[in-house]
């Protein structure tokens, strides 16, 4: 990816004082639920310069692209990759397309460049952007398979209400996703971030003989008071304050951890890297050029022009002479 420049100067300034991206995996209530937070401000100002998008879609593709990201932790346990098409022929945003990487990466695209509107924004609801009869397609990808596996689910124009539906369909498990942006009165992207929860499961095993390994085994008045710790980390979740304006005022993680669940007593195990990227390249770009039919490649060099390629997924333009290929 050739990595666009940020051109507006007072937004780079902000945001070279602006704590880093950075994604924390973390547990609570003695390991009952796991979760993932992003501060991706950095992240969505850099998908912005990529693509040159407007406010409209800006605020679309970032929320898509936090989501992509907290896609790693959700359903990534190992080297894999993964594919999410959002289509909604009938709606005016027609949907998006978001790959994120398990080494940390993530990019995407609209697919419609410029969303029409025919009214001002009243509010920041999405929804009637997306709405219609559409479906999503997350394909997951690893070394040594032969085909990916595919799921798929309609939507409802809500993209992290329809993961969560994803989630309790293909895994059975309790799940909430919540990405906020914050722009200030100019447009720019000042704050950003996105959270993920998941309940995981109190029982399982196999049995081997009268034990059952790798369980633990409720007794009702054990089972009542975990759904009671659930549904107060499920309450505290909702109260929880705007991602996007919480690292917009310069706080961490850590302390967004300790006034939303920290009564919960939230262990920080991983910090990570997760960044917009793309692994698209010149070179890439012309092992394609040189697989086409010998008469193709014959004819764009008869013209004898340079070739402008463009990577859909990031933005990127490449410049290609006819000798090169």
């Amino acid at each position: 990816m050739i990595k666009a420049h940020i051109e507006d100067s007072e937004l780079s300034e902000y945001l070279h004082v602006l704590q880093k991206d950075e994604m924390i995996h973390f547990t609570m209530a003695e390991g009952r639920i796991r979760g993932a937070l992003f501060h991706g401000t950095h992240f969505v100002n850099q998908m912005r310069a990529q693509h040159g998008t407007g406010i409209l879609e800006t605020y679309i593709l970032g929320q898509a692209c936090l989501c992509g990201a907290l896609l790693i932790p959700a359903l990534m346990k190992g080297r894999e990759h993964v594919s999410w098409r959002y289509d909604v022929e009938s709606s005016p945003a027609k949907g998006f397309s978001v790959e994120a990487d398990s080494t940390g990466w993530v990019r995407g695209y609209l697919l419609t460049e410029h969303i029409p509107v025919d009214k001002p924004l009243e509010n920041w609801d999405m929804k009637p952007f997306l709405s219609g009869d559409g479906f999503m397609t997350i394909q997951t990808s690893r070394p040594g398979d032969k085909y990916p596996q595919t799921s798929s689910v309609n939507t409802t124009g809500n993209i992290a209400d329809d993961l969560v539906f994803f989630f309790d369909r293909s895994e059975q498990l309790k799940s909430a996703i919540t990405t906020s942006i914050q722009m200030d009165r100019a447009g720019r992207v000042v704050g950003a971030g996105g959270i993920f929860i998941q309940v995981m499961p109190s029982t399982g095993g196999h049995y081997a003989g009268k034990v059952k390994l790798g369980s633990q085994i409720n007794t009702a008045s054990n089972q009542e008071e975990d759904e009671a710790v659930i549904d107060d980390v499920s309450k505290a979740y909702m109260e929880a304050p705007s991602l996007g304006t919480w690292f917009s005022q310069g706080h961490s993680h850590e302390e967004f951890l300790q006034k939303t669940f920290g009564s919960f007593n939230p262990v920080v195990a991983v910090h990570r890297d997760i960044i917009y990227d793309c692994p698209c390249s010149k070179e890439s770009f012309i092992r394609f050029l040189k697989t086409m039919p010998e008469t193709d490649r014959a004819d764009l060099k008869k013209k004898n022009e340079i070739l402008e390629l463009r990577c859909q997924n990031c933005g990127s333009v490449y410049h290609v002479k006819p000798t090169e290929f």
